[in-house]
């Protein structure tokens, strides 16, 4: 049976069972406590409030994983007012853990793509545990190239471990699909809106993730790897995740202050899977905005500030070496024992 309450959530679910208990206590023996009760539920609301309010990156990225965290259908359900489901890549299947199609949002039509994951077992097996193939991702490119053919703006979601990473997928070109989306897509004469709702991971969710305006839920993440694949890798240690998680800087508060998102998404207290309706008004509203705000700009504009929006990631700043140091660096006749006068690293990375 799937562990559904998290570590760090347990002092609070223990509360509430006990307020549980004590409110069915006093219904059976026909005794008044509500005081005692109201006492335990302001406790409860502070715990939560401490808890929610101060979330790790690994704590962040526990509830992204969280098996009840709301999918891209359900989002879709509830954010827009019809949608219609296509299939296939036209080319070789259709892949289940990609779902696109047609929608009205606000008398608007769109195109929404993203990444579906499964709520069972059965469910997974046949969304191959929301892990794309190839042609889940040429699926996708042909649904964004109707979508720019008619001018319909496109919405992503965004909620992925990763591509599929067996033999087959890579038979099939799954390196070449996701570098083919990701070009395509920076080209795209079209308004992209992108909502990573859950994780983001690595080629997989960049896929479709390419976008004009990117939008996080406040408890999403979107990296490179994989915490458990950067430990590995750089530790050979996959149970150094957490402190991996640390140095990834991949949640919502790190990537707005880093410039790489536009807008952090809030969630209620105890997160998306709370209260999913609440979460989904929040992303139709800010989808609307988006859309809005894009629908003014003429193509070409959109296309150039695309790019430029790609070409900001990554700025780093160069100070140049004295030519004096440099000269006696090259003689090679300067005591080894003396540094040069280098600019200090960690200040040239303040300084931009």
């Amino acid at each position: 049976m799937i562990n559904l309450t998290l570590e760090f959530e347990k002092p609070l679910i223990e509360l509430e069972k006990r307020i549980q208990d004590l409110r069915e206590f006093g219904v059976k023996r026909g005794i008044d406590l509500s005081d005692e009760i109201a006492i335990l539920e302001k406790k409860a609301d502070a715990l939560r409030k401490e808890i929610f309010e101060n979330l790790t990156p690994w704590q962040r990225i526990m509830i992204a994983r969280h098996p009840k965290r709301p999918t891209t259908l359900e989002y879709i359900d509830l954010i827009f007012d019809e949608f219609i489901e296509l299939h296939g890549d036209r080319t070789f299947r259709d892949d289940g853990a990609i779902v696109g199609g047609i929608a009205n949002l606000a008398g608007r039509p769109v195109t929404v793509i993203g990444t579906q994951k499964g709520r069972d077992t059965k469910e997974n097996i046949a969304r191959n545990f929301g892990m794309p193939h190839p042609e889940g991702y040429r699926k996708a490119l042909r649904l964004m190239k109707q979508a720019e053919k008619f001018r319909r703006p496109i919405v992503s979601f965004v909620d992925v471990v990763g591509a599929y990473p067996g033999v087959e997928a890579e038979e099939r070109g799954q390196g070449l699909a996701i570098a083919c989306n990701i070009a395509e897509m920076a080209k795209m004469a079209t308004g992209i809106i992108v909502v990573i709702t859950g994780e983001g991971g690595s080629g997989g969710a960049l896929a479709i993730a390419v976008g004009d305006k990117l939008m996080m839920l406040e408890n999403a993440y979107f990296s490179v790897i994989s915490p458990e694949g950067c430990a590995a890798i750089l530790w050979k240690d996959g149970s150094r995740a957490q402190e991996a998680a640390e140095m990834l800087k991949l949640t919502a508060p790190d990537l707005k202050e880093l410039g790489l998102i536009d807008e952090i998404l809030p969630e209620p207290q105890g997160a998306a899977h709370k209260d999913c309706r609440a979460v989904a008004g929040v992303i139709r509203e800010a989808i609307i905005r988006g859309i809005d705000e894009l629908s003014g700009i003429p193509q070409r504009r959109l296309i150039e500030r695309r790019y430029a929006r790609l070409r900001r990631i990554g700025e780093f700043a160069v100070r140049e070496v004295p030519e004096s140091n440099l000269a006696m660096v090259v003689s090679g006749n300067e005591d080894m024992s003396a540094k040069p006068d280098l600019p200090d690293l960690e200040e040239v990375v303040e300084e931009s």
